[in-house]
């Protein structure tokens, strides 16, 4: 049986009822769905309620209540394909959309094949870049626009949105089989690492978050590349920087995570300003990007890889000393040595595999 096809959905937003209702008609006879409203703060709320394909919008329209229609437009979905209608045909004012983002610029009164044709164009541009993207970046991507589209429900939003993402970094771990459970493994012993230091309840929470959630960014690196063994060529290294770059902006639209995107961008800096991606030196890198740094290499040394052995918690801290003033921070050592010593790291209810040893 053949798939059905879902018509592509266009938001119409003109201010004139007999240019929308013309526009209407013509595409709907064309096999769209179309939406039609008079305002930009209508669209804004059209876009921010469903899956809006294409926006063909009145330039006169561009201002409402919240700001510039066209920045929110694509703010809300980059995907977004937009064609921008003026009744003054401007060279300037079409370069300057274009420049911009719109996937075209039509002058009125308009020619409703020409304007058939524009959106033809504009949706098989933006499925291009859809594809482009790749599946996983488009998965990361809905998933962060399924958070944000139910932000007023706060409490169980949040819930629900660390957790997914949680199940994006499981999925990653998957791929490798001596990745798995190491966000776990990280999450608890940079938590522990944070309490060591004195900080707050709330501040460790955002470090053993931050933990849980610092290699979301992988999913964007092939799985050929995260498994091997042998040593990485200059393009799959450049690869693999990217992935805390990937998973601060993965984390962007969740306000109340930007401690947390903040550590998991920061969590390859080195003390000596020789790390990525950012180059940060000494105190400016973020300090739950510290010990979730440490933690990680820690969680490296002491785990089993294909290529090597690994280390006894002692032996591990030993190594990890030759490190101090270069890639780490002396402090976050110190905390790393009296955790080991004790022999355990902080327990997290919920967390699965909470009752294996963490070091």
């Amino acid at each position: 049986m053949p798939p059905v096809r879902v018509p592509d959905r266009i938001l119409v937003v003109d201010d004139q009822p007999s240019a929308r209702e013309s526009i209407e008609a013509h595409l709907k006879h064309s096999g769209y769905e179309v939406v039609v409203v008079g305002s930009g703060d209508e669209a804004l709320e059209i876009l921010a309620r469903q899956k809006i394909a294409c926006m063909l919008a009145d330039s006169r329209l561009f201002a409402t209540s919240s700001g510039e229609l066209l920045s929110l437009s694509f703010r809300r979905d980059p995907h977004l394909a937009a064609v921008v209608l003026s009744a003054i045909a401007d060279v300037g004012d079409a370069v300057r959309y274009l420049q911009y983002g719109a996937m075209d610029y039509l002058p009125k009164p308009l020619d409703l094949t020409q304007l058939e044709a524009s959106v033809h164009r504009a949706l098989r541009r933006r499925a291009e870049l859809i594809q482009e993207r790749g599946s996983s970046r488009l998965l990361k991507e809905e998933v962060v626009k399924l958070a944000a589209d139910l932000a007023q429900e706060r409490a169980r939003v949040e819930g629900l949105a660390v957790a997914t993402l949680e199940a994006l970094v499981k999925v990653s771990e998957a791929q490798v089989a001596w990745f798995s459970g190491h966000s776990l493994r990280v999450a608890q012993l940079a938590a522990s690492l944070a309490s060591e230091s004195g900080r707050t309840d709330e501040e460790v929470e955002q470090v053993r978050q931050a933990g849980r959630l610092h290699d979301i960014g992988m999913i964007c690196v092939p799985e050929a590349v995260q498994s091997k063994q042998g040593s990485l060529t200059a393009a799959e290294f450049e690869l693999i920087k990217r992935h805390p770059v990937v998973g601060s902006q993965i984390l962007a639209p969740l306000p109340y995570l930007g401690h947390v995107g903040t550590f998991v961008r920061g969590h390859h800096e080195r003390w000596d300003g020789k790390g990525y991606p950012d180059g940060l030196a000494g105190e400016s890198i973020p300090w739950g990007a510290r010990f979730i740094g440490a933690a990680e290499i820690y969680d490296a040394l002491t785990t089993a890889r294909p290529y090597r052995e690994q280390l006894t918690p002692e032996l591990a801290v030993e190594r990890m000393r030759e490190l101090i003033g270069t890639v780490l921070a002396p402090q976050v050592v110190q905390a790393l040595s009296s955790v080991v010593e004790r022999g355990s790291a902080l327990v997290f209810v919920g967390d699965e595999q909470s009752r294996e040893p963490v070091l």
